[in-house]
């Protein structure tokens, strides 16, 4: 696999990490909004859960564009 497509990859999987993740906080952020039966105790965990997968996976991003501009300065 050339590093190119490898990137392009990694990106676009943390990219739909981090769209999973705005989606699960927001999912949640709504039942609580909208229903007074909501439990909250679980829906904090819920957030809490979407937050860390989100963080995560923007860790993801920022390793690879460490990776990519090391690569780049061993070309240059």
């Amino acid at each position: 696999m050339r590093y190119p497509s490898l990137m392009s990859n990694i990106l676009s999987i943390a990219a739909g990490g981090i769209s999973a993740a705005s989606n699960r906080f927001e999912a949640s952020a709504k039942r609580v909004a909208q229903d007074p039966k909501a439990n909250i105790v679980s829906e904090v965990v819920e957030q809490k859960m979407a937050g860390a997968a989100f963080e995560a996976n923007i860790a993801v991003v920022k390793a690879a564009n460490k990776m990519a501009k090391s690569v780049l300065d061993i070309l240059v």
